[in-house]
């Protein structure tokens, strides 16, 4: 995959909503402390089947990425590591990524989609993008009004384009490269 200036930026931005506490690097504690804020915005047990399915989505996830990530095998991936897992084909195809992509979000749709209607209200999506990926309100209440149906809902096929476009499309028009908020 050619790491083109704009993928660059969505990839740098993309690494700074793993990189929960800000020290340069992706670890697998940043995927607990994600883990564990989203379900506990959302109200959950620890214990409680969707959070431990989300928790295990989560870790297998870091596991995943350190697995083509982290060359030098150290337990954690710099911004030059994670774009290179990408140049080197992190993400083949749209269909790839699908394939991987999809069973995580439809753990965090079991937690986020409060109602169970394949859809996401503006105020549950503010709360899992804010405890996921630290996005701000604006950002995110910006990104679900390009998204959502004229109901003002967000629903799971509608999230999962989004997603797809960050990571494969280079048309800055396309409202999914702009799913994490500001580029800079």
């Amino acid at each position: 995959m050619e790491i083109t200036a704009f993928l660059d930026r969505k990839l740098a931005r993309r690494f700074r909503t793993y990189d929960t506490d800000g020290d340069g690097f992706i670890e697998r504690e940043d995927f607990t402390q994600a883990g564990e804020r989203t379900t506990k915005a959302f109200g959950l047990a620890v214990d409680d089947p969707k959070a431990v399915r989300f928790h295990d989505m989560l870790i297998g996830l870091w596991e995943h990425l350190s697995s083509v990530a982290d060359r030098d095998r150290d337990g954690r991936i710099s911004v030059d590591e994670y774009k290179n897992a990408f140049a080197n084909g992190l993400l083949e195809t749209p269909e790839s990524f699908d394939e991987g992509y999809v069973p995580f979000l439809d753990a965090l749709m079991s937690i986020a989609d409060e109602d169970d209607d394949g859809k996401l209200t503006l105020e549950e999506h503010v709360k899992w993008t804010g405890a996921l990926l630290h996005l701000s309100e604006r950002d995110a209440r910006g990104i679900h009004d390009l998204l959502s149906d004229e109901d003002g809902l967000l629903s799971t096929e509608a999230l999962l384009a989004a997603i797809r476009e960050f990571y494969f499309s280079e048309d800055p028009a396309e409202a999914g490269n702009w799913l994490l908020g500001s580029l800079d």
